[in-house]
């Protein structure tokens, strides 16, 4: 060499294009924050409008969502009007910018471009040089190594973002300058390295007046000046130093600086010459397996198993794969990735790293540390690591370069923590677990683990406890790992503690574990907890994401709707989405569908203890209050769509938080039904509170699931519940209500006797109340159970009060109910002619309303009567109107009825097949009156199959029709049945 440095070439604007190169889009932060396309600048706004597009930009195409930019570019003062100027801004830079670089999605801005294709981010160049010239240096070719930082550095134009307004703009300044030093010197260490000490004491001597307190800086002056045969200004240098952190900072200088100024005092030989440059990297080959042992019991997740033991293994392991795990604490990621990681040696025979990241702790681990651990791991020596994260991850990638090596980062903390771990060439893999789903982590294969089947479950607790125990007990044991939420990690505990104490059956373990408030005290054993797991989540959320956490475990439920959730977090939408999908992200909370969410169940005894920890009684009550107000009001917003001048929405209990809205009566239904489970559990938490009487009334408005037939049995034991609990604190009104909504479900599951006694109870309680709504219902009902029991004249006065009361309260549509049932009573006392008379001004009051569920009623009594009067042409045409409507409306149950009483006319009508084909689908559909109208169901089925000769299948039908009657009909339908079965028998 001559002793002089080699002169870096001078380096283009990154945004010029160079002749024959794309004239794609350039961008530009080391400096003033611009962007070319081709050759020509491009005008990028005002300053917040670049503070947005180099927010944008360093995020290297993640999507930053609105809130974060309004923080990065204003901080905890934004203005009034900040998301609309966010927008703004997007808006004006999408309109310079090539189509599909700025992108707008989950309610954030991205640059998509950038930094790929011919679209290049001068940050994003400087660092592939660096990493090239790290590359390099390992390699020990250090002039090839200083030219690629020379270029890095010749990047830089002055303060990076200059001019940039705004918190993130300030912090973004601060590391990239510190990274610009890093470079600085580690080519100032190459210089020094390569002889040329005497042209590096100009450019140290300004870099240390600008950075006085740097102390890389001094040592490296130190050496130039020493070597430069000026050994007293190296001393005077240290003295320097010493006195300024001294007076500055209170501290002595560094080790490796006192140790120089020694060296320099005693004349050390070693700092006379440059070291002798270095022919490669000062390593040892090293096979590390560093996994750590299998657990013995491991059971089920073949399917897992398989899958990422097929992405580990692809192409025999020559493209590098990176497989992410994600899932709630406990759900045994590590103990998965383990197992697969074992599995997958073979591909990887040059050795496995591991770490753990301790990502859900307090202090995760940092990458520099991290990677210094791996690179000792590859067998380099101490004073071959550099200093610097990224000087480190080059070297380790350079490692690995040409090696086959498996590399498991468990329990990571976020994307950003991995990224600088990954090994970046082909060859290689990388498995990760986290709570965390890394959807920024490019070319990840993300696998979201769940908690275990319940074959699974009771198999890995088998495993620990014992098939002996657990054979005996079967069920005491599915109930154990019920009540561990099938979540590993539970399991485990309760497993062992069993395992550890011999006089405990199972049993015993299912008892102290079916106390949900005592059941996460009772998971733990030794330094295991369930509690302490879910812990460590909990405590890295933000104060919002916190709040959000401890309030969505109040409600019960199986899941939430973003709407509910938003009503109980007193959030906007768009604010609870956000909030929601970021605990998801956590893998706290599991999105169930699009705009749903759920917790595992033993997260939500987590939750909810939490919130009696940290959040005042009174906040708890108005979170559970609001979401009762949002159920109760969309409910009835429901009816009243389905029921068009039903007044009962008016005698509801008012509500303060409002509830949806809906334009159409087919997205209402599918709200209705879409919502039963969470709606249903609402209503239930109520019971025994200050919420009881909306929780009643919601019920009531919400009475069409149990005409539906599809949530009938948890709509009557909510009932039940509810009938319990208004009668334990004495508010007659609210049991009047309830008892009424549970007359509603005893008569549609066809429990008469059951239901009689309930309208009486509630037509007391009402009159009692002075609750006109509540008494004319219950007098329609007491009237509907003695049509039932065939007690026509007794249920006749009861519809007229009915008719009386809704007529004096302006109930349109239920005035029209009751007739049609008077109509029925008429018929059953043989009026015939009053009967149709009757049921043709229900039909007209219902016409005049509008084609509403009723107007179903309506045809279907006029249909019933017209079949009694031997009109069976008109019949039919009533019922199949009907039948349209209530299929419109989804009221299951009474299509069925509408399709058996369209039977009894073609039977009536002499065509048996007809009639067998309308029997066969209300029999699938199913009746109102439950079993015991499946037994008059199947009665008619069997006489319509004798007609056709099938008296084999008749006589099947009549004896299931049988039983049924003897179970639930009465003695009238028992009689008949067996009547019919004699003379078949005799045959």
């Amino acid at each position: 060499m001559d002793g002089q440095p080699p002169r870096v070439p001078a380096q283009r604007r990154p945004g010029a294009a160079a002749a024959g190169e794309p004239a794609g889009l350039r961008f530009g932060v080391l400096g003033p924050v611009r962007a070319w396309r081709g050759k020509e600048p491009i005008g990028t706004g005002s300053p917040q409008q670049r503070a947005l597009l180099a927010a944008l930009l360093l995020r290297e195409g993640r999507t930053a969502t609105a809130s974060e930019l309004i923080d990065a570019l204003w901080g905890e003062e934004p203005p009034l009007q900040a998301l609309a100027a966010v927008r703004t801004y997007a808006s004006r830079l999408r309109k310079v910018l090539d189509p599909g670089v700025l992108v707008s999605e989950s309610g954030g801005y991205a640059i998509r471009a950038a930094g790929a294709g011919s679209a290049r981010l001068d940050l994003a160049v400087a660092q592939e040089l660096a990493a090239r010239a790290e590359k390099a240096r390992a390699a020990g070719e250090l002039t090839q190594s200083r030219e690629m930082l020379g270029r890095a550095l010749a990047l830089w134009e002055g303060e990076p973002l200059a001019g940039v307004p705004g918190p993130y703009a300030d912090a973004q300044r601060v590391r990239l300058e510190e990274w610009r030093l890093q470079l600085l010197e580690s080519r100032l260490d190459m210089d020094l390295e390569q002889g040329c000490h005497a042209e590096a004491v100009s450019e140290l001597t300004a870099l240390t007046a600008a950075h006085p307190l740097r102390e890389r800086l001094r040592e490296l002056l130190m050496l130039a000046l020493y070597r430069s045969g000026r050994q007293a200004e190296a001393l005077a240098v240290y003295a320097d130093t010493r006195r300024l952190l001294a007076d500055e900072l209170g501290v002595d200088p560094r080790p490796g600086l006192r140790e120089l100024q020694e060296g320099i005092l005693r004349a050390d030989p070693a700092l006379a010459e440059p070291s002798a440059p270095v022919s490669g990297p000062t390593t040892v080959a090293v096979r590390p397996a560093q996994l750590p042992a299998t657990v013995p019991d491991f059971t089920g997740r073949a399917s897992f198993v398989a899958e990422l033991s097929q992405v580990l293994g692809s192409a025999e392991g020559r493209v590098m794969a990176v497989s992410a795990l994600a899932g709630i604490g406990g759900v045994g990621k590590t103990t998965l990735a383990v197992q697969v990681a074992h599995r997958a040696r073979g591909v990887f025979p040059d050795g496995q790293l591991y770490v753990d990241l301790q990502g859900a702790g307090s202090r995760a681990a940092e990458p520099e540390t991290v990677l210094g651990s791996f690179l000792r791991a590859l067998g380099a020596a101490d004073p071959a690591i550099p200093d610097s994260l990224e000087d480190r991850a080059a070297l380790y990638r350079s490692l690995l370069d040409g090696r086959r090596v498996l590399v498991l980062l468990d329990n990571a903390r976020d994307a950003a923590q991995v990224r600088p771990l990954l090994p970046g060439t082909e060859g290689c893999a990388a498995l990760v677990t986290s709570r965390v789903r890394m959807v920024d982590l490019a070319g990840a294969h993300l696998v979201d683990l769940d908690v275990m089947s319940p074959e699974e479950a009771l198999s890995l607790f088998t495993k620990i406890v014992g098939a002996e125990r657990v054979g005996s007990e079967r069920k005491a044991a599915l109930d154990v790992v019920g009540a561990c939420g099938f979540l590993p990690l539970a399991i485990r505990i309760a497993a062992s503690r069993l395992a550890a104490r011999r006089t405990w059956t199972v049993s015993v373990l299912a008892a102290k574990l079916a106390d949900g408030r005592r059941r996460l005290d009772e998971l733990q054993a030794g330094d295991l907890a369930v509690k302490a797991t879910f812990e460590l989540g909990y405590g890295q959320l933000e104060p919002a994401q916190a709040r959000a956490f401890r309030l969505l475990g109040l409600a019960d439920g199986p899941d939430i709707s973003l709407a509910a959730a938003a009503a109980v977090l007193d959030l906007s939408s768009l604010d609870t989405e956000d909030l929601l999908e970021s605990l998801v992200d956590t893998s706290l909370v599991e999105s169930a569908a699009p705009g749903r969410y759920r917790l595992h169940d033993l997260v939500r005894l987590f939750a909810r203890a939490c919130a009696e920890r940290d959040e005042p009684e009174e906040e708890r009550e108005a979170a559970l209050s609001r979401g009762l107000d949002f159920y109760l009001a969309t409910a009835a917003g429901v009816y009243a769509i389905e029921r068009p001048g039903d007044v009962l929405v008016e005698h509801l209990e008012p509500t303060e938080y409002p509830g949806l809205r809906f334009a159409e009566r087919s997205v209402a239904l599918d709200w209705l039904y879409t919502e039963a489970g969470p709606l249903l559990a609402c209503v239930r938490q109520a019971a025994g509170t200050g919420r009881m009487r909306r929780a009643v009334d919601l019920l009531w408005a919400a009475k069409d699931l149990t005409e539906s037939g599809a949530d009938s049995r948890a709509y009557e034991s909510t009932a039940t519940a509810l009938c319990e609990a208004t009668r334990a604190v004495g508010d007659t009104r609210a049991e009047g209500r309830a008892r009424t909504t549970l007359t509603n479900v005893l008569l549609v599951s066809g429990r008469i006797q059951e239901a009689a006694e309930e309208a009486r109870k509630a037509m007391e309680l009402g009159s009692a109340a002075r609750d006109a709504m509540a008494i004319s219902w219950a007098a329609n009902d007491r009237g509907l159970t003695c049509l039932h029991q065939g007690r026509h004249p007794e249920g006749k006065p009861f519809f007229e009060q009915a008719i009386e009361g809704y007529g004096a309260i302006g109930n349109r549509p239920l005035e029209a109910l009751s007739l049609s049932n008077l109509s029925r009573a008429h018929l059953g006392m043989g009026n015939v002619a009053e009967a149709v008379a009757i049921a043709l001004r229900a039909l007209a009051a219902y016409t005049s309303i509008d084609r509403t569920l009723r107007l179903a009623n309506g045809h279907f009594t006029l249909g019933v009567a017209l079949a009694a009067a031997g009109r069976h042409p008109d019949a039919l045409s009533q019922f199949s109107d009907a039948l349209g409507i209530f299929g419109e409306h989804r009221q299951r149950l009474w299509e069925g009825t509408t399709h058996f009483r369209i039977a009894e006319v073609h039977l009536a009508a002499r065509r048996p097949a007809q009639a067998a084909q309308h029997c066969e689908q209300a029999l699938a559909l199913g009746c109102i009156g439950g079993d015991r109208m499946r037994g008059t169901v199947l009665t008619l089925l069997g006489r319509a199959l004798a007609v056709l000769g099938q008296a084999d299948r008749a006589k099947a039908c009549w004896r299931e029709a049988l039983s049924l009657h003897e179970q639930f009909g009465g003695r009238e339908q028992v009689d008949e049945v067996r009547a019919l079965l004699e003379p078949a028998t005799a045959v």
